[in-house]
């Protein structure tokens, strides 16, 4: 890869506090008063504050970035304290966007901060988005990733991507006008259930410091027009072996969004497009869901000895050693995919799927139901439904 062009103007000035401040950087022959005004002047919006928005962001702020946006929807919950260290104890219930730019302004109060405490849609995208000079992005979902590429595409701003996952990251810079897009790399989203996200497999805390830290090091550059960014490559890294490859990734000609014959002209339906369960588990758990109360009410019935039925949990040993349902049995959603589990259910009685939110056991029923098990149900909303609604004095995560 060639060196780029700076990508954004230089200010006109630094101030006397500014120059004290960046002092570090602008020793730095690469980037000296010239790139340092060039970060003075740069907007850029983050997509996210939760694992990677957190270091992404508290970074971008201290290196000078003049504007930052933060576009985020959820609030601080105290699963995120792990990884998400932009937030505090004393943050936990309040938005994220808001509790972010707090932080934000407390690492540095020379630049603006503009809070965005949106959900990210077809609806909003663009307009963000033509607000900013660079996305950075820090979800963790695919619906959104290609959304987030599609909008940056359609608008040509350059897109620092980072991947986490239990000990795995992965990142790269994705701008269209210089090399491939997102499409490029995934043109297709992988099937439904088969990728679990943080949230089910979770991930290392400082995993996230690693990835975030490697966007923020690809923005400044880009920004500033030094070195050479992670435009047509792939940096991965393995936090257990302590490795870093860079794979190289070239532009798709035939891409959907970014080729030279786009069948993508214009935003899509990204949740479709991806989909969260396959069409399969859509048509499985069609009047054969119950909720946590019915499956309480079930429970109790099966202890006074009025009703049998085996309550299979399909999340992972971790998992269940964390909280569990009373009465569950445990069978990995891996076991079901593989066909070896489908021996171990009865063919005498009704079978009941769950996992922690819905997800994994719908996956799960239609394999069931497509051997033959046809009054199996699953529960929506699994274990943290049930935590929330039955038994709240247990932990959730």
């Amino acid at each position: 890869m060639t060196k780029l062009p700076p990508l954004v103007e230089p200010a006109a000035e630094l101030t006397v506090d500014e120059v004290r401040r960046y002092s570090r950087h602008i020793i730095i022959p690469d980037v000296g008063m010239d790139g340092q005004k060039r970060l003075k002047n740069a907007k850029v919006l983050c997509v996210g504050a939760g694992g990677l928005g957190s270091p992404a962001l508290m970074y971008l702020a201290a290196a000078g970035v003049g504007t930052l946006g933060i576009v985020e929807f959820d609030t601080v919950d105290e699963s995120n304290l792990q990884r998400q260290i932009i937030h505090g104890q004393s943050d936990i219930g309040k938005s994220k966007a808001v509790s972010a730019a707090e932080s934000i302004r407390e690492i540095n109060p020379l630049i603006t901060v503009n809070v965005h405490e949106t959900r990210l849609d077809n609806d909003n995208v663009m307009e963000l988005f033509s607000q900013y000079d660079l996305i950075v992005d820090g979800t963790d979902n695919f619906a959104t990733r290609y959304m987030v590429n599609d909008a940056c595409v359609l608008l040509n701003k350059p897109y620092i991507w980072g991947s986490i996952y239990r000990f795995d990251g992965q990142a790269s810079v994705f701008w269209s006008e210089y090399g491939p897009c997102y499409r490029c790399l995934y043109p297709e989203p992988p099937p439904p259930g088969m990728v679990p996200s943080c949230a089910e497999g979770g991930v290392l805390g400082v995993l996230c410091a690693s990835i975030g830290s490697i966007q923020v090091n690809e923005a400044i550059k880009v920004l500033a027009g030094i070195g050479e960014p992670l435009v047509g490559s792939l940096m991965v890294y393995d936090a257990l072996e302590m490795s870093y490859r860079k794979i190289k990734v070239r532009k798709d000609p035939n891409c959907a969004i970014c080729g030279p014959n786009p069948t993508v002209t214009e935003l899509i339906d990204y949740d479709y497009f991806c989909g969260a369960v396959s069409d399969e588990a859509k048509d499985a758990i069609v009047d054969s869901t119950i909720n946590v109360r019915q499956l309480a009410d079930m429970l109790a019935e099966r202890e006074r000895g009025e009703r049998d039925f085996l309550l299979v949990d399909v999340r992972e040993q971790n998992e269940y050693d964390i909280v569990s349902i009373p009465g569950s049995v445990l069978i990995p959603k891996n076991e079901f995919l593989m066909g070896d589990a489908l021996t171990k259910l009865p063919t005498d009685k009704q079978v009941v799927f769950h996992c922690k939110s819905g997800g994994r056991s719908a996956e799960v029923l239609a394999v069931a139901k497509g051997a033959g098990f046809s009054d199996a149900i699953h529960v929506g909303g699994g274990v943290l439904a049930w935590v929330s609604q039955i038994e709240p004095e247990k932990p959730s995560y």
